[in-house]
């Protein structure tokens, strides 16, 4: 019953420490508690760390970025599309005036 209590005790302290070393730990220690896989836990302590090393970010951060990027670049296509589909309609109508202006003379 002791080790529990400490093993709660520095769990609590590590989590509401706020320290961003101790938060790339939070993850995997809940997926062990939780379905007690260690394997899944070691890989996702890895594969965190490793995006931490590559990019600077930690992984919720890059997957947000990420995200963002997509999401302008959707935004600036959907603009781009109704600009080009503004200035055909333009054309198109100052043809046809020019088409009509042209059989009355």
């Amino acid at each position: 019953m002791g080790i529990n209590k400490i093993f709660i005790y520095i769990i609590g302290a590590l989590i509401l420490s706020g320290c961003v070393q101790s938060t790339a730990m939070v993850g995997p220690a809940l997926t062990l508690a939780s379905t007690g896989n260690i394997s899944q836990a070691g890989v996702t302590f890895f594969t965190n760390k490793a995006v931490k090393e590559e990019t600077g970010m930690d992984t919720v951060s890059y997957v947000s970025n990420k995200i963002e990027k997509k999401q302008s670049k959707t935004k600036l296509r959907r603009e781009f599309k109704k600009l080009v589909e503004t200035n055909f309609e333009k054309t198109r109508n100052k043809l046809i005036l020019q088409d009509q202006s042209n059989i009355f003379n």
